[in-house]
């Protein structure tokens, strides 16, 4: 019996109840928030979502573990100079300093922008991130070994013409790369030397996504360098926000200081034992608690044809895609966001429930909580605690809506929570929603 084809579509939705986290917060340290259905609610942003999925399954992958084993993967980073240069030195035998100017010059020659060079932090580090398969520092390095000659001289005029160009700015006369002469001509010593055609191609080429599955499933922008090639991601992911208005705590905390406690517990009089008494340090975290409402999707069409342009074949396309999928629903229930993991085991939480089905199109249910969950009694007008309502209005507007767009199939549900199992149980599903008990068995 052969299975009917899939939809282009995977939609993923899940309910998760927090207590006493803070997964992503503003820049004055505070919990994200926004306003839905007239009331303020607790906020989980995509950003902080999609890194901490992609940083599980590269990480997976990298170790051997997951249906990604063994596959290429990408790293999003500043610093390819810095890598570039280490793998020079330690591969290739190269004294450190040159290593890293060189391997900066050939990367802002082939576009990329450096930090100020007056600022030692940030000289050697792109202006923007730049994500790139892993390996890309190893290709850079071999091909930069291999033409080290032609490099080092080409490098040395290029650095020397930059000198140039600062003193010229410096003394106010231009803040060109280059002064024109009187009649309009330019010397060579004006002018920054290119960097050969072979080179900035053999860049461009360590840089771009190639085989990266998870470069195809994410997807980049990189502005900088018009002609390396940018990727549309095949997953769309909303903010994660709290079923109920939100409330927060200010958890005011202090912190002993060991070397201090030590010595008034071992005093000898009175004047030691009293001696600078209180807390070493003392100050206030902000902390959340709630029920949580996220979902993503999979563009299951837009995951192969990234994967074809990027070099693979039909039948391997095909066998990476499936792969991606199945760690991409793996890494959605799994993961989550390091922040604050350890004082509040945030990363220990498991979901109370996650919804998958197919679709001809995504379909976004953050409808379903327009209405803040009432967590009041049932008997006086409430909905009870708000992780079963939120199960229970999910289910409901899924099955509202599966009525409605003939689309709609192969969903899946799956908990970790043994009253939401109690409660499947007494709800009246409809016979295309089957219960599975793995992550792996959310998607066919």
């Amino acid at each position: 019996m052969t299975e009917p084809p899939r939809s282009q579509f995977l939609s993923l939705h899940l309910i998760e109840t927090l207590a006493a986290v803070l997964p992503v917060r503003d820049e004055n340290a505070q919990p994200k928030t926004l306003v839905f259905g007239g009331v303020e609610r607790h906020m989980i942003t995509s950003q902080a979502r999609r890194r901490a999925e992609r940083i599980y399954a590269r990480d997976r992958a990298n170790a051997g573990r997951g249906a990604l084993k063994g596959r290429s993967m990408g790293v999003r980073t500043r610093e390819w100079a810095l890598l570039t240069g280490r793998e020079l030195e330690s591969s290739h035998g190269w004294d450190k300093e040159k290593a890293l100017v060189t391997a900066r010059a050939v990367l802002e020659a082939s576009g990329l922008k450096f930090g100020d060079p007056s600022k030692k932090t940030v000289a050697d580090l792109t202006r923007v991130l730049v994500f790139a398969p892993s390996d890309t520092a190893v290709r850079i390095a071999e091909h930069v070994a291999g033409r080290a000659e032609e490099l080092t001289e080409w490098c040395d005029a290029y650095l020397a013409a930059q000198v140039r160009a600062a003193e010229r700015k410096s003394r106010g006369k231009a803040a060109r790369k280059y002064e024109p002469r009187a009649d309009g001509e330019q010397t060579e010593d004006d002018r920054l030397p290119p960097l050969s055609k072979a080179t900035r191609d053999a860049v461009l080429l360590a840089i771009a996504p190639r085989d990266a599955v998870d470069i195809a499933l994410y997807g980049r922008f990189l502005a900088e360098i018009p002609d390396s090639p940018n990727v549309d991601g095949a997953v769309q992911t909303g903010h994660a926000f709290s079923v109920h208005e939100s409330e927060q705590i200010e958890d005011f905390y202090a912190a002993a200081d060991d070397a201090k406690l030590d010595r008034k517990r071992n005093a000898l009089d009175f004047l030691d034992a009293a001696d600078d008494a209180g807390a070493g340090m003392t100050g206030y975290q902000s902390l959340i608690s709630g029920t949580f409402y996220r979902h993503t999707v999979l563009d299951r069409r837009q995951l192969r044809v990234n994967l074809r342009v990027a070099g693979m074949d039909e039948a391997e396309a095909e066998k990476a895609a499936s792969e991606a999928e199945k760690e991409f629903v793996n890494a959605f229930v799994e993961a989550f966001p390091e922040a604050k993991k350890n004082s509040t085991a945030s990363t220990g939480s498991l979901p109370a429930l996650v919804l998958a089905f197919e679709g001809e199109r995504p379909y976004n249910y953050a409808a379903a909580f327009q209405k803040p969950v009432d967590e009041g009694p049932v008997p006086t007008g409430g909905e009870g605690p708000a992780g079963p309502a939120a199960v229970r209005r999910l289910l409901r507007h899924h099955s509202f809506v599966s009525r409605r767009r003939e689309d709609l199939r192969a969903a899946r549900l799956l908990t970790y929570d043994p009253e939401i199992d109690a409660l499947l149980g007494e709800l009246d599903l409809p016979e295309s929603v089957a219960v599975v008990e793995r992550a792996e068995e959310l998607t066919p």
